[in-house]
């Protein structure tokens, strides 16, 4: 397939926008300086990737990243961040001089994995072979045949909720409360 044909079919331009939409975020998630835009340029990432994943069909996957990583986990971190009154300005200590390794290594995963990929799959057009499988079947095994284990994961999450906002809210001393409203 060549570039121009790649480019004539337009669900490649929807891909090519959210891919770019998933490339900034991510970048910015690993370069902002504010714990706080962090987490939203996180939301962003996720979002683009599972538009990505409605360009492939898999509705389950996409609305499952939806809801579960930017609905829970997000929110989970923006609540940790606002509970345990972590500091939500610049960090200082972020801006290390230290780029080039980690760098390099990013670089050197990717190239790693695009030539595996190439490697195991090479010029070979992936093609379909029947109709994506459907949410409902998925919702009916989830729910029909594994309804008490989901119910338990869902109790030993929010038992983990509870149990880290206990240890993370402590009660302030009558010396540290005026010294918080003195600022």
């Amino acid at each position: 397939m060549t570039f121009a044909d790649w480019i004539s079919e337009p669900v490649n331009w929807f891909f090519l926008a959210f891919g770019l939409v998933v490339l900034f975020c991510g970048f910015r998630v690993v370069t902002a300086k504010n714990v706080v835009h962090a987490a939203l340029y996180l939301v962003g990432a996720l979002a683009g990737t599972a538009a990505l994943f409605l360009l492939l069909s898999a509705e389950f996957v996409a609305w499952v990243l939806v809801l579960v990583y930017i609905g829970a986990v997000i929110v989970l971190f923006l609540f940790g961040i606002m509970i345990t009154r972590a500091p939500t300005g610049l960090d200082e200590g972020l801006d290390s001089e230290q780029k080039a390794l980690p760098a390099l290594l990013s670089a050197a995963v990717f190239v790693m994995m695009a030539w595996a990929s190439i490697d195991a799959f090479g010029t070979e057009l992936i093609t379909s072979t029947g109709s994506p499988t459907a949410t409902e079947l998925l919702g009916q095994s989830l729910l029909g045949r594994f309804v008490i284990p989901f119910e338990i994961v869902g109790f030993i999450l929010l038992a983990a909720l509870v149990g880290g906002i206990t240890v993370a809210r402590r009660d302030l001393t009558p010396a540290e409360e005026e010294e918080r409203s003195a600022v």
